[in-house]
């Protein structure tokens, strides 16, 4: 491998700057992992509530299906703060890519060292950090990447529970029927659990597509695109 010499903005970088470079991008590769780790707690967070639900649900006859409502409104607590912990986890990653494509790719590569307009990118990642994905984008790639599987085990679970558990029903009335939870109507149920797979549904979807125009038109490459 030939040597380069590597610039930035037109002025050679000396070993002690690449040096730090180098710390900052491991840095940088460690941040993201922690938010990475953090992650997938909160997804284990959801898979057990869910089977915790799923077991007090299917526990005798005449339990209600409450518990797995209620663990549907504890999954969106866990998508939201997941879509947060994801954004930050997305801003540390594009920070390293940065520095992978454009500092380390020429060294491995042997051509000619980053320009002055990544290294400009770089800073102002520092001095003024932004997300680099929305909050609803981050909930759509969460639900795609997880909290999808999730929502499917409990809707067809809370059919189970109305549709064949204890015995299977004989008509749509008594599904109605072992659908309510108190005062609120088997049909309000089933409508609210109508709304609330098309929303999630409709988030994930959409992220798909804009990760796919993204990848299109910024000519990524499947990881960048829908990490």
């Amino acid at each position: 491998m030939k040597d380069v010499q590597l610039e930035i903005g037109g002025r050679p970088l000396d070993g002690a700057e690449l040096g730090a470079l180098a710390h900052l991008y491991r840095g940088e590769v460690y941040r993201c992992s922690v938010w990475r780790t953090r992650l997938d707690t909160t997804t284990n967070w959801a898979v057990v509530t869910l089977g915790v639900a799923l077991s007090i649900a299917y526990a005798a006859p005449d339990a209600s299906p409450l518990p797995l409502v209620l663990v549907g409104i504890s999954n969106l607590f866990f998508l939201t703060l997941e879509a947060r912990r994801y954004r930050y986890c997305d801003l540390w990653r594009r920070r390293f890519r940065s520095m992978e494509m454009n500092l380390y790719g020429p060294i491995l590569s042997g051509t000619a060292g980053p320009d002055a307009s990544w290294a400009r990118d770089l800073r102002d990642s520092y001095v003024r950090p932004e997300f680099g994905i929305t909050y609803l984008h981050a909930m759509g790639r969460r639900i795609r990447r997880s909290y999808f599987w999730i929502m499917i085990i409990q809707l067809l679970a809370f059919l189970g529970k109305i549709t064949v558990h204890p015995s299977p029903v004989e008509n749509f009335e008594q599904a109605m029927q072992r659908a309510s939870v108190g005062v609120i109507p088997g049909e309000a149920m089933a409508l609210g659990g109508l709304i609330y797979a098309l929303v999630l549904t409709t988030l994930a979807l959409w992220s798909l597509l804009a990760d796919r125009r993204a990848r299109i038109a910024e000519d990524l490459s499947a990881p960048d695109a829908t990490y």
